[in-house]
């Protein structure tokens, strides 16, 4: 089946299911499971062992410039207990 999808030619428009607004997924499920566990933003940052303003530029809806790399959603689902696929699910 992915044969097709293989090599320098594939496009976002070609994998099935793909969301181009995934990352914001991502970051709105980060803020919605950390309310769910009622955990201030300067909490959990701290746990995380980053600052804060990054974390809150993680949460931001509208920030291009966010990211959130494989550790850290790694780490945040050992926190919320959560699979990681559980933050790629789009509620909206």
């Amino acid at each position: 089946m992915w044969d097709n999808y293989v090599g320098d030619n594939m496009t976002n428009k070609e994998i099935p299911n793909f969301n181009k607004d995934f990352k914001k997924v991502i970051c709105r499920n980060i803020k919605k499971f950390r309310k769910e566990k009622e955990i201030r933003l300067m909490d959990l940052a701290e746990m995380l062992d980053v600052s804060p303003e990054y974390l809150k530029r993680i949460e931001a809806p509208n920030d291009d410039k966010k990211t959130c790399s494989l550790t850290l959603l790694y780490k945040l689902s050992l926190i919320f207990n959560k699979k990681m696929d559980d933050f790629l699910i789009d509620e909206k």
